[in-house]
């Protein structure tokens, strides 16, 4: 017995549903996907593993960014932003060759996922090696926030570091090359014996001084110093709320007034730690060990020399 044309139409008809369906559906999937990939802000922290971190140090250090990130006030931070998250991955490096993801992309909204971060970066075994590529690692890091899947309009290059550049890249190249994708490059700058800079960054002073006028760059950029009083964690957290806080747009430098942190709207932890009229903040007690140092931030005007882009250096 022959089927009706009713009956031999009925799987294309129900094909034509189930088409129509994926095809209506598929955008809305990918724009679903792309909105749990949108952050507040990218943010590479990369520090430094070169040979002058011993293990101890190393590991401090981790533990440093870990603490700081499940920090109370940092939390705060992250979730006061419009999307209430930021992604962070977490590099070492050293000579310049010497560049490692110690833990990717991570999305963080909350103490769980912040634990999950801390979790990784001191599981991860040591990677970097050498003598004090700053300038590789800074190209490092923006390809990693140039080449992932994550949307924001703010990106962020934390780097460390306990002495000036050495090797690879040309440290302003690399620098004003950066910043003119749309970076902005932070910096914490470690003192040992009193800050007094040696060999690269010799001429400048200080090491923060190195930091302010050679490393970092672009929109609201500013260098914080590990020294004498507060713990390594503590300068962290003080830079992440900073960082993260912010709402000065990254890259070159605008023409756009200075965000003020005690203005209407602005989170308290802000406004409490970080008063307008603050320009540097320096304490000082008895001396300790280049994780126990105090706090002080400089801020510099980011600049830009168009210059061509480096390759990749992994």
């Amino acid at each position: 017995m022959g089927l009706t044309n009713s009956a031999r139409l009925m799987p294309f008809s129900s094909f034509f549903r189930i088409a129509v369906i994926v095809l209506l559906s598929s955008p809305m999937i990918a724009f679903a996907q792309a909105q749990d990939r949108a952050v507040d802000l990218e943010l590479v922290l990369a520090a430094d593993g070169s040979g002058s971190i011993d293990d101890d140090e190393l590991r401090l250090q981790r533990d440093g960014y870990g603490q700081a990130m499940m920090h109370p006030r940092v939390l705060e931070a992250i979730q006061f932003g419009p999307r209430g998250r930021i992604a962070v991955a977490y590099v070492e490096w050293g000579a310049p060759d010497s560049q490692h993801t110690i833990v990717d992309w991570t999305i963080i909204s909350d103490r769980a996922s912040a634990a999950r971060f801390a979790q990784a970066l001191v599981d991860a075994p040591r990677a970097a090696f050498g003598y004090n590529s700053i300038s590789n690692a800074l190209v490092y890091s923006a390809d990693l926030i140039h080449s992932n899947d994550i949307a924001s309009i703010r990106q962020i290059i934390d780097v460390s570091a306990d002495a000036g550049n050495i090797g690879g890249i040309a440290i302003d190249l690399a620098r004003d090359t950066v910043v003119q994708s749309g970076i902005t490059i932070n910096g914490l700058a470690i003192a040992r014996g009193g800050g007094r800079p040696s060999g690269a960054n010799r001429g400048y002073g200080t090491l923060e001084n190195y930091f302010a006028q050679v490393v970092i760059g672009g929109a609201g950029a500013f260098v914080v110093v590990a020294g004498e009083e507060l713990s390594f964690a503590e300068a962290v957290q003080r830079k992440l709320i900073l960082e993260i806080a912010s709402a000065t747009p990254t890259g070159p430098a605008r023409t756009l007034p200075a965000a003020n942190p005690s203005a209407p709207g602005a989170p308290s932890f802000v406004a409490a730690d970080w008063p307008a009229s603050s320009v540097s903040i320096r304490r000082s007690r008895n001396r300790c060990s280049p994780f126990g140092r105090p706090l002080a931030v400089r801020g510099r005007a980011g600049t830009s020399r168009y210059p061509t882009t480096p390759g990749r250096h992994r």
